[in-house]
């Protein structure tokens, strides 16, 4: 009788997470429903309801990769959701950000990754930079969710998260507040490169939560660009509806 060990791990991993979920049952991040064993995080209900954009079937010409249109060179852009703060993906959201769920954040680079990879977005990416945090709001947060987004993204495509090449090096204030020209200036100089040779030469893809303006992505681009010879792509889990 021939097997396979990958079939058998996968039906002990299955087994398992139904002694567990008897055990404590997992419940839907944005209705409360019970899971099934075969579901994460998201109920099937649930997830298809998600307001997906559908911008990585257009990746040179959708409404985020416009927010870059010359003002700095970005070879492909995309987000995987709309995003409105009092929608079920604004609950998500707020868990992954603010309620110590550094989990659902992986989760959420997994399940847009995974879609993503349907319409080869990642084709030719060398490295995936998180937006980063300064270390005072890293260790206030407990961790800085657009890395843990990242490292989502790596477990399904494989590329490498190269973390520290960039810094943030001031916090004015929070870009939630703002509008406009404000946000701009709100972030013109809080980045800065300190480890080029890691990105040098390289197809970078920077990943953040939210894009709103496209204001906090540009001024960190601009920083990632002085590495020399790099391409930059951009990846959101949300685009702000409003």
């Amino acid at each position: 009788m021939s097997f396979s060990l990958t079939t058998v791990k996968n039906d002990f991993d299955l087994s398992l997470r139904r002694l567990f979920d008897l055990i404590a049952p997992r419940r839907c991040v944005v209705c409360g429903h019970r899971l099934s064993v075969h579901e994460d995080y998201l109920c099937a209900v649930c997830d298809w309801q998600l307001p997906r954009t559908n911008f990585a079937a257009q990746p040179y010409d959708n409404p985020v990769a416009h927010y870059f249109f010359g003002r700095i060179p970005v070879e492909r852009a995309a987000s995987w959701l709309y995003y409105r703060s009092k929608d079920r993906v604004g609950g998500i959201v707020r868990e992954a950000k603010y309620l110590g769920r550094d989990d659902i954040c992986r989760w959420l680079g997994e399940a847009a990754a995974r879609e993503f990879t349907e319409e080869n977005f990642f084709e030719g990416i060398d490295a995936i930079v998180p937006v980063p945090l300064t270390r005072r709001r890293r260790r206030k947060r407990g961790y800085n969710q657009c890395y843990e987004i990242a490292r989502g993204i790596a477990a399904v495509t494989g590329i490498k998260v190269v973390d520290g090449a960039v810094r943030r090096v001031l916090f004015n204030r929070s870009q939630a507040t703002l509008r406009g020209e404000a946000r701009r200036n709100n972030v013109e100089g809080v980045f800065r490169l300190v480890k080029p040779e890691r990105l040098a030469g390289k197809h970078v893809l920077l990943v953040d939560d939210i894009v709103t303006t496209g204001a906090t992505l540009l001024s960190c681009a601009g920083e990632v660009s002085k590495a020399g010879d790099v391409v930059i792509s951009i990846m959101t889990i949300c685009k702000s509806a409003t």
